[in-house]
């Protein structure tokens, strides 16, 4: 039977590259957005299936799961992609706003992990990755929201990690610690890489899925070859 990589969150950038390469790998694809209309072109190229859900709403993830795995079958690689952020000074910020970016950024990531586990557990392993950013080990000013998630998200890993591993499910968080290049935001001519190519993003996430599980890793930071840190 056909592997299924479920990625959550899916759009045009790192997570159409990880959808595209995985798919090379012989891997089914379901892509699960809020909004699938964006998913269409994607879908079509790499022969995915698409399905409407909010990540952060626990119905609709267990939905989600049972429609994955009534199309395709149980996800045996997971990748949690949604992003949410709002900016502000710590007194001015919308409580609403920072809930909804908490909700997002690290809520949804537990309830995609939980149901994810819960079907590995019984098929005896898998993987889960979850994609971080800068924002996972460093709290920038007029960031607070999306550091919390990030901080959030990147704790979860790390006890699913130790609490999966020895039952045969490899998690792994990615801090990209760094801006991703796209049509939008193109490398400068006088600088060429110093953005992230989400191509080679994309052959990270593979190589860390081909990791033998005596050599497992939980995180790896990824950033171009002129960033500080």
């Amino acid at each position: 039977m056909s592997k299924t990589a479920l990625i959550v969150g899916a759009g045009n950038g790192l997570s159409a590259s990880i959808a595209r390469l995985f798919a090379k790998e012989g891997l089914n694809i379901a892509l699960a957005a809020r909004r699938i209309e964006k998913l269409t072109q994607l879908s079509s190229e790499i022969g995915a299936v698409s399905f409407a859900a909010d990540a952060a709403k626990p119905e609709e993830v267990n939905q989600l799961f049972i429609d994955v795995e009534n199309k395709l079958s149980a996800p045996t690689v997971v990748v949690y992609n949604p992003s949410f952020r709002v900016r502000g000074s710590l007194i001015d910020l919308d409580p609403s706003e920072v809930a909804k970016t908490l909700d997002i950024t690290a809520y949804g990531g537990f309830l995609v992990a939980q149901a994810a586990a819960r079907r590995m557990l019984q098929q005896g392993g898998g993987a889960i990755f979850f994609t971080g950013a800068s924002a996972s080990v460093k709290g920038y000013p007029q960031s607070a929201p999306f550091a919390m998630g990030k901080f959030a998200l990147r704790g979860l890993a790390q006890s699913i990690a130790r609490e999966l591993a020895p039952k045969n499910i490899h998690v792994a968080h990615f801090v990209i610690d760094g801006a991703i290049r796209s049509a939008e935001r193109p490398d400068s001519a006088d600088n060429p890489d110093s953005t992230l190519d989400p191509d080679a993003i994309a052959q990270t996430y593979l190589s860390i899925l081909h990791q033998p599980r005596s050599a497992w890793t939980w995180e790896v930071e990824l950033r171009p070859w002129v960033e500080h840190f």
